[in-house]
């Protein structure tokens, strides 16, 4: 992940304590991370949008929630919707990716359907497959906001 140089010291020691191909382990109803809450909390002051991918990849969904509440953007309820299908509150996620709408972050992944995903995870299919899928849709959504909101 290319993270600015200016953030590289409080976001950096995060992948580097949980790399992303093993990090938010569960689809559903995690519990927090306490080395990854420590680093989230002492990275000072980033955009919210930043923040509250940070706690989502910490699996603390609770702090993530109360940036994403006070985000009426389409990032802020990109994120939203992902906290709530990671939650297990289905039908609360498909409200947020509906306010979300078509967002940036996302084009030319052909085969991604956010609201189908909700319905995998929801159905239980292929958990494997579907962690994998998790993992990329945070990344992209993270790293669109390293580009566009974390601007000197």
């Amino acid at each position: 992940m290319d993270v600015p140089d200016r953030l590289a010291p409080w976001i950096g020691p995060i992948f580097e304590a949980v790399p992303l191909d093993v990090a938010m382990p569960e689809l559903v109803a995690p519990t927090p991370n306490p080395l990854l809450t420590s680093l989230v909390e002492a990275c000072g002051h980033l955009p919210p949008s930043l923040t509250a991918g940070l706690w989502l990849y910490a699996d603390d969904l609770e702090r993530s929630h109360a940036i994403c509440q006070a985000d009426p953007s389409p990032t802020g309820s990109m994120w939203h919707a992902i906290l709530h299908r990671r939650e297990g509150d289905f039908w609360n996620s498909k409200y947020w990716l509906r306010q979300a709408g078509a967002h940036p972050a996302f084009v030319g992944w052909q085969e991604y359907d956010a609201a189908r995903l909700v319905d995998q995870v929801q159905s239980g299919w292929d958990p494997g497959t579907l962690l994998n899928v998790q993992r990329e849709e945070w990344r992209r959504l993270f790293e669109w906001c390293l580009r566009t909101e974390a601007r000197p």
